[in-house]
């Protein structure tokens, strides 16, 4: 009698209800996260870029001579752009112009999801597409692409100095002279306040790390309370945009580091709040060499007209002098270098001021 009641329509809908609240529980535990997984064979694909590329910059190890070159070889030192991108290039000609003149002092690397089909840029983009996987925002494959990146400019050319990241919505703000004179003429790290390089003073970062944001707890929770402990504790937990410029030194960090890329590839259970890409460089840097990084970033970004996580995208309408004059202007010692995000359609309104005003330094 009592198992014939509970298969009558009207128990089965009550039981139904009274499950709902027990679903959404235990939803975000059983179901699959919404995002493109990293599978095996690419995060050892990736580990042996990272060994051979730290290998490399250990000056113990291997002879220089029998590094391989994409990029020509000069004495001076080069500053490495790393496009990471999923669309054209659509400023590939504003680009162009920027890098002309300039051939011994600057490397391209560009990271394209190969999922998505791009119209080749040709010029100084040619054949400067590494080997590249599957990207998603905010998602651990981002992180991903970047110290893939990292590393291919590592391995490539002893020189490459800076790394520069990099979208296919960014643009320069100045010529590539005012550019590298301005990364290569800033004051290196104090020799008192140097850490694990002591043997090795350097330049400093251009990182944004901050601790403060309204949503980092529920950022930092995520993947679960207790997930990222023991090695990250919260009070050590620090966000930053995703685009930065780095010294060969912290190059090699990013590339050599296992233990929080294990606590940042966890899959979240709050996606809502799940952005790796922007908390995983800047608490690395913190943690092992706060000191070392200015802790701000020279690519400007207008988040005070945001609309579903994205910042600001600039329409041609929108482009004059007066907004170049303008997104240079910051609050550090330094002048923006770069700024984003742009509408493809900027193109021909950014070409016509790139001499008379972006280039003219």
């Amino acid at each position: 009698m009592f198992f014939s009641s509970l298969s009558s329509p009207f128990a089965i809908s009550v039981l139904l209800l009274l499950s709902l609240p027990l679903l959404f529980l235990l939803a975000p535990r059983v179901l699959p996260p919404h995002d493109v997984p990293i599978s095996v064979p690419d995060e050892l694909d990736d580990l042996s870029l990272f060994r051979h590329a730290s290998d490399l910059n250990n000056p113990s190890s291997i002879p220089r001579s029998s590094i391989s070159h994409l990029g020509s070889t000069n004495p001076k030192p080069k500053i490495a752009f790393l496009f990471l991108t999923n669309a054209d290039l659509s400023f590939a000609p504003l680009w162009q112009k920027f890098f002309e003149g300039h051939d011994n002092l600057y490397n391209i690397y560009i990271h394209c999801d190969p999922t998505t089909v791009i119209t080749p840029p040709g010029g100084v983009f040619q054949n400067r597409f590494i080997a590249s996987k599957r990207t998603q925002r905010a998602s651990p494959t981002l992180i991903s692409a970047t110290r893939r990146l990292i590393a291919t400019a590592l391995v490539d050319d002893p020189f490459n100095s800076f790394f520069a990241v990099v979208s296919q919505q960014c643009v320069p703000l100045h010529s590539f002279r005012f550019v590298y004179h301005m990364l290569f003429s800033s004051p290196p790290v104090d020799s008192s306040d140097l850490t694990q390089y002591e043997s090795q003073p350097g330049f400093k970062s251009f990182i944004e790390i901050s601790s403060k944001q309204n949503s980092l707890w529920d950022r930092y929770t995520a993947r679960g309370r207790y997930a990222m402990l023991p090695e990250i504790p919260f009070e050590k937990f620090r966000v930053g945009s995703q685009f930065f410029i780095l010294t060969r030194q912290h190059a090699v960090t990013v590339i050599r580091d296992r233990r929080l890329w294990r606590k940042f590839k966890l899959p979240c259970l709050k996606m809502d709040s799940c952005y790796p890409e922007e908390h995983y460089f800047s608490t690395l840097l913190s943690m092992e060499d706060l000191k070392g990084c200015t802790q701000y970033t020279l690519t400007r970004v207008n988040w005070m007209d945001s609309t579903n996580g994205h910042p600001h995208t600039y329409q041609p309408a929108e482009i004059s002098p007066e907004l170049i004059y303008k997104l240079r202007q910051s609050n550090s010692t330094y002048s923006y270098l770069f700024a984003r995000k742009f509408s493809p359609d900027c193109l021909k309104p950014l070409m016509d001021i790139a001499d008379t005003v972006i280039f003219r330094d």
